[in-house]
């Protein structure tokens, strides 16, 4: 089986900044600077040598506590970060809703913004044009797709960042979270086009908190803490190992 997704000792680390503290205007002035790298070491380490393999056709989910990391790994492998060290090969065109409104420019246009999410993504403007329609009517969004998404509700940013992601014919489709929002009907919409992408074996990596679809859907599943690897594997055995660890008391020290 080919593999999708290929990570070798893949860490993450960001520069940290500390608030100066000052007491007047004159202070900030001569000082010429409103931040400055923190005193204890100045970075935050968000991944640690992360080493696993996601073969053609899976459906990744991973879990984690908010701020194990989860985010930071797809944005890695979208390409918007890339790692402090190790190595990252991606085989194939893919796809990532990342967050709301994450790629979009909010003074153009809907229409203008499916045009350019296709362009970053490798295609065309033939192919976007071809597509056009069709990303469209999936968002339901006719009625305003010719104004600014600055405009847009939240739903509607969701609808949009979907369907641009789900019709641009991606190998591999990175989801954090994506899926929560929005309304019912939507949301069986869009459960309806996942299934379809992974019965032609599309490669799926999922960031969620709803466990119930990880162990259900998921084919296997990567448990995240404190930028590591705590497992991966069948999903229901990961999930059940998540849930001990989180029912564990805290260690005082």
């Amino acid at each position: 089986m080919k593999e999708a997704i290929i990570l070798e000792h893949v860490s993450k680390r960001f520069k940290k900044y500390s608030r100066q503290s000052y007491t007047t205007i004159k202070d900030v002035v001569l000082k010429g600077q409103f931040f400055s790298f923190g005193s204890n070491g100045g970075y935050i380490e968000v991944l640690k040598n992360l080493t696993f393999v996601v073969p053609q056709g899976m459906v990744l989910g991973i879990i984690g506590p908010n701020g194990a990391g989860k985010s930071t790994l797809l944005r890695l492998i979208a390409g918007i970060y890339r790692p402090t060290s190790g190595k990252i090969v991606v085989n194939g065109r893919v796809s990532a809703i990342l967050g709301l409104g994450v790629g979009f420019h909010p003074e153009l246009t809907g229409r203008e913004n499916i045009i350019l999410g296709g362009l970053s993504m490798g295609l065309s403007k033939r192919e976007i044009l071809k597509r056009l329609d069709e990303i469209i009517q999936f968002a339901e969004l006719e009625d305003v797709i010719n104004e600014p998404v600055r405009t847009y509700s939240s739903g509607m940013y969701m609808r949009l960042a979907f369907s641009v992601a789900v019709n641009v014919d991606p190998d591999i489709l990175l989801l954090d979270e994506i899926l929560a929002v929005g309304d019912a009907h939507f949301a069986e919409k869009s459960r309806a086009r996942m299934e379809e992408f992974k019965k032609q074996g599309k490669t799926i990596l999922l960031v969620t908190h709803d466990l119930n679809t990880v162990k259900n859907w998921c084919h296997q599943a990567l448990w995240l803490d404190h930028g590591e690897v705590k497992a991966i594997g069948e999903p229901e055995e990961v999930v059940n190992l998540y849930i001990t660890d989180l029912k564990q008391p805290p260690l005082h020290k």
